[in-house]
C-alpha cells in the first residue's frame, strides 16, 4: 500500500469515528486512543449550590404527602453553606412559612440569643429542618413522616459537610439518630453519626419553641451550649 493511500485511509477512519459519536475524540497516541468527554451530571460533581437545588427539586417532586399538600412553601435551609456548624430544627411554623426562612418569630429571636451566648451569629451557620413543609396546625410530625424526610435531611448534611451538628428538638433527634427516647435523656451528650463513610459529631438539645413554653429548662440548654462552645474550641473552629 502506498503512503498516500495509507494517509487517505487514516483520514477516512478518523472522519468516520468522529462522525459516529461526538463524545469520542480520536487520537493518534499509542495508548488511550479514545478520550471520553465528561458529561456526567452526578451530584458528586456538582458544587454545593447545584446539589442543593437538585435536592430541593427532588423533595418538591414527592407524591402522596399530606405535609406537602397542605403547606405553602418548601423550606430546605438557609445560611452559610460552607459553615462548619449546621443546626437542625423540627419543622417550619407559620412565621417560617410566611417568610420562607428558618427560625423566625419568637423562637428565632431566642435561637439567636442562644447562639450569641457562645459567640456564634446565625448568619455564619447553616440551618435546616427535619421536615421541609409546615405540618397542618403545627402538629408534631409522625414517625412515618420523619422517616420519609430523613433521607433528604441526611443528604443535605452530606452536602453541607459540617464539623458539628446541633439538633434542636425530638423530631430532629429522631430524624438524624432514629432514636425515640425522651429528649431529656439524650440531650447534653456528644454523639456521632456516620453518613457516606464520614463521621459527624452532634449535640442534642431542646428546641427554642419548647423553651418558650417551658422556660425553666433554659438552664439545661445553657449547659448544652457550653459543651458546644468547648467542642468548637477543641476542634479549633473559626468563622
Amino acid at each position: 500500500m502506498t503512503k498516500k493511500l495509507s494517509d487517505q485511509n487514516m483520514s477516512y477512519r478518523e472522519e468516520l469515528i468522529n462522525s459516529i459519536e461526538r463524545n469520542y475524540i480520536f487520537s493518534k497516541k499509542p495508548i488511550n486512543r479514545f478520550k471520553i468527554k465528561k458529561t456526567d451530571i452526578s451530584n458528586r460533581n456538582f458544587d454545593k449550590n447545584s446539589r442543593i437545588i437538585e435536592l430541593k427539586k427532588l423533595i418538591d417532586s414527592i407524591q402522596n404527602c399530606n405535609l406537602k399538600k397542605n403547606a405553602k412553601k418548601l423550606i430546605l435551609g438557609d445560611g452559610d453553606i460552607n459553615s462548619p456548624i449546621m443546626i437542625i430544627g423540627e419543622a417550619p411554623g407559620l412565621q417560617e412559612e410566611k417568610v420562607g426562612k428558618t427560625f423566625q418569630g419568637e423562637s428565632g429571636v431566642l435561637l439567636e440569643k442562644m447562639l450569641e451566648a457562645i459567640n456564634i451569629q446565625k448568619k455564619d451557620i447553616f440551618s435546616s429542618y427535619a421536615i421541609n413543609f409546615r405540618p397542618p396546625e403545627d402538629r408534631k410530625p409522625t414517625s412515618q413522616e420523619i422517616k420519609r424526610y430523613s433521607i433528604f435531611l441526611k443528604e443535605l448534611i452530606s452536602i453541607i459537610d459540617p464539623k458539628i451538628i446541633i439538633l434542636f428538638g425530638s423530631t430532629a433527634m429522631e430524624s438524624v439518630t432514629s432514636s425515640n427516647e425522651r429528649i431529656s435523656n439524650e440531650r447534653g451528650k456528644w454523639k456521632e453519626i456516620i453518613l457516606k463513610n464520614k463521621t459527624y459529631p452532634l449535640m442534642i438539645t431542646f428546641s427554642p419553641s419548647y423553651l418558650l413554653r417551658f422556660p425553666e429548662n433554659k438552664k439545661f440548654s445553657w449547659e448544652d451550649l457550653k459543651r458546644i462552645r468547648q467542642k468548637i474550641l477543641d476542634l479549633k473552629i473559626k468563622f
